[in-house]
């Protein structure tokens, strides 16, 4: 059947991915409200008794708002590493033990014949993680809420067949924006957010012709556009003399307010 996936919600607002492969539907994060979690599942017909589990990126609060209230009304285990529980146990309230299960930074985990594997990011969290989705010759590659795209994450990102890539800003936007100066140097900095400039040249370097399509993800609604950063994303590409036709390479959105069509991977 091969990957498919859906991203439920993306942006400061709050989180969400299903990601369905091998007869399993698996959620990365629950950043909004159980309600508002249910709503966006009912869009793309899906039903909180078909996920598997929930896999964690951070702590961070439009990552796990309503982690603890989805897991629990579903009794659905929540999958993370050692540094993300000890610093999200507080915030989401009682979970039973056996669906407190840690999966440390770099492992796999295999649910059926999907794959399923974490690595580092760089991100103001306790122990933030990416995770890489396969089943055959299928990758789904996920990465937000990192400061920068190092070597060991262009690694690990490489020669997916869709990737879902940060591009949280526009440098300029952000720099006129009404932060106050300390976050906008949190954003900028190497443990903040990727700028639209900073995701088109990670592309340039990554892109080996296997990768089809990429999504644009957590978008900030008050110093990003979706056009500005599907044109933005793709011209910092062409900067560095990374050129592709859209029959050969996609840039697609994600919203923060309704999910995104299904896509399977394997599709061209």
């Amino acid at each position: 059947m091969g990957i498919s996936f859906t991203v439920l919600s993306s942006g400061s607002t709050g989180n969400a991915t299903i990601v369905r492969g091998g007869g399993t539907t698996l959620m990365i994060d629950a950043g909004l409200s159980a309600r508002r979690v249910e709503e966006l599942l009912t869009m793309r017909e899906l039903r909180g008794e078909e996920i598997a589990g929930i896999l964690v990126t951070h702590e961070h609060s439009d990552h796990i708002k309503g982690l603890g209230a989805v897991a629990r009304k579903y009794s659905l285990p929540i999958y993370a590493n050692s540094g993300t529980w000890s610093a999200m146990e507080k915030s989401i309230g009682n979970i039973e033990e056996h669906n407190r299960i840690i999966l440390e930074t770099g492992q796999f985990k295999d649910f059926g014949d999907l794959r399923v594997e974490s690595f580092a990011i760089s991100h103001d969290a306790a122990e933030p993680v990416g995770y890489n989705f396969y089943e055959g010759k299928d990758k789904l590659s996920v990465a937000t809420d990192l400061g920068y795209v190092s070597d060991k994450v262009k690694a690990a990102i490489s020669d997916a067949d869709v990737l879902v890539l940060e591009a949280n800003h526009d440098i300029e936007m952000l720099r006129m924006g009404r932060y106050p100066w300390n976050t906008k140097r949190r954003i900028l900095g190497d443990m903040g957010h990727l700028s639209n400039d900073a995701a088109g040249a990670a592309l340039s370097e990554i892109l080996t012709g296997r990768t089809k399509r990429t999504y644009l993800a957590h978008l900030s609604r008050d110093h990003n556009m979706i056009d500005l950063a599907r044109m933005s994303v793709r011209g910092a590409m062409e900067d560095r003399g990374c050129f592709y036709k859209d029959s050969e390479f996609r840039l697609c959105d994600t919203y923060y307010d309704q999910p995104t069509p299904w896509d399977t991977v394997s599709e061209s």
